[in-house]
């Protein structure tokens, strides 16, 4: 059962690896904000220092994939972001892959197994969204990028929220014997995914691609892929080397994409 005390940097803090807290420059939290990943993207534009966290209680105009809206209800779930810097666009290539490794290995230690990634940045369990990844970047004026990774979490939904069109899941839901904190889960979010993005220009995509593969929801299923107006329908067959969807379709030709919406067919 998620429990919905408010969250607290001092609990946080104390629920932190040594390593995790020195790839900490400041750690918010706002009772309510626009947007997180809005938040630091301002900052992000004024240099500001790699390590900043923004958490929220409730996010007014939470952001999603392709503009659409995160629905942010008030101290239910866990609404973060963090900055970090790299040094050209090149190098995020699969990060998004990287970070969802990462989420997927948090909520094992807290102990829940039934989840996994569906591509390209979408936590799933039982073919309901769990919870998703948003990146953004902004140049810096010393030529590399500054890079916004945010992320929602659901822990305790109210049911039935009008304003969310498609299947979704909390962890209530899927681990309701299982006893979680906000603070807690928060913490050990963190000691996953700074210490991925910190050494990811290092690591590279390649390091993550079998751990993802391993929590492939969208293997082996039927699915349409939208790229603007364009769409594609196919089988998955996993992703590539350089993280890419592979998708073969009924002439049994298999292509690669690096982006696209996906949503399983029916």
């Amino acid at each position: 059962m998620a429990t919905d005390l408010l969250l607290n940097a001092i609990k946080i803090n104390a629920n932190l690896t040594p390593f995790t807290r020195t790839l900490i420059s400041e750690l918010e939290i706002f009772s309510c904000i626009d947007s997180t990943n809005n938040y630091l993207m301002t900052r992000a534009k004024s240099d500001a220092p790699l390590g900043c966290i923004c958490l929220a209680e409730m996010q007014t105009a939470g952001k999603g994939r392709r503009g659409r809206q995160w629905i942010s209800p008030q101290g239910k779930n866990i609404y973060g972001s963090f900055l970090w810097n790299f040094s050209s666009l090149g190098a995020l290539n699969g990060l998004s892959l990287a970070i969802g490794v990462g989420v997927i290995r948090a909520l094992n230690k807290l102990g829940i197994y039934n989840v996994g990634l569906k591509w390209p940045n979408d936590i799933y369990s039982d073919g309901k969204k769990l919870g998703g990844i948003l990146i953004e970047v902004t140049p810096r004026s010393n030529g590399s990028v500054s890079v916004v990774i945010g992320l929602g979490l659901n822990l305790n939904l109210p049911p039935e929220i009008k304003e969310i069109t498609q299947s979704y899941t909390d962890l209530k839901d899927i681990a309701p014997n299982v006893e979680l904190e906000r603070n807690q889960c928060v913490a050990q979010l963190l000691n996953e995914l700074l210490p991925i993005t910190a050494t990811f220009e290092q690591q590279r995509c390649i390091a993550y691609l079998n751990e993802w593969r391993k929590q492939d929801c969208l293997l082996g299923k039927k699915v349409d892929l939208f790229i603007g107006t364009q769409k594609a329908c196919g089988i998955v067959q996993g992703i590539d080397e350089n993280g890419l969807l592979k998708l073969q379709f009924e002439n049994g030709k298999i292509q690669a994409f690096s982006s696209g919406e996906v949503s399983f067919s029916t």
